[in-house]
């Protein structure tokens, strides 16, 4: 009885996600121009893909962040966590802790160890909102972390792996 009960209430919540999907997801998105279809069509093949890092660029105001939830959703690891971060927004002196978490005693106030968003997003996907604001020294950090998917915490001595899925988001040309 409590199996059968198990997979009848699996089958809601599957229901449920897809229609929020649609809620949040594409339909809402797509336009009738062409570009427009074409760009939803891409956005479809990356959510299947098994890509591990996607870097989103364009204009404010361009939907990158809609186009970014909706690659998750569309995802497999849909049903994990969505954990973002505004990377314009954690001064410079906090950003490490942020993104990796901290031990107990690793600086003044660090009364206890913390996660960061690298370990609060593992098995699902991360969201670096405006990556091009992030300082340079931070931003080769990130990168050993991107290639390796492996971190220790600040004032940890202990590698930590993540499975996890990162879309970045810019206004810049991180290119030129």
């Amino acid at each position: 009885k409590n199996a059968l009960e198990a997979q009848q209430l699996r089958q809601q919540v599957d229901s449920l996600r897809d229609e929020v999907v649609k809620e949040l997801g594409i339909e809402e998105v797509v336009g009738p121009s062409k570009p427009m279809q074409e760009l939803m069509e891409f956005v479809r093949k990356v959510a299947g893909s098994g890509a591990e890092t996607i870097l989103i660029q364009g204009e404010s105001g361009t939907g990158k962040d809609l186009i970014a939830k909706v690659i998750h959703a569309r995802s497999e690891r849909r049903q994990q966590p969505f954990v973002a971060i505004n990377c314009s927004a954690i001064p410079e002196t906090l950003m490490e802790a942020e993104l990796f978490g901290h031990e107990r005693g690793a600086f003044t106030d660090a009364y206890e160890q913390r996660p960061g968003r690298f370990e609060l997003a593992d098995g699902g996907t991360l969201f670096l909102d405006e990556i091009g604001e992030m300082p340079p020294q931070m931003q080769v950090k990130l990168l050993r972390v991107l290639q390796e998917r492996e971190f220790e915490r600040v004032g940890g001595r202990e590698p930590i792996r993540v499975d996890i899925r990162v879309l970045a988001l810019t206004n810049q040309d991180l290119l030129a």
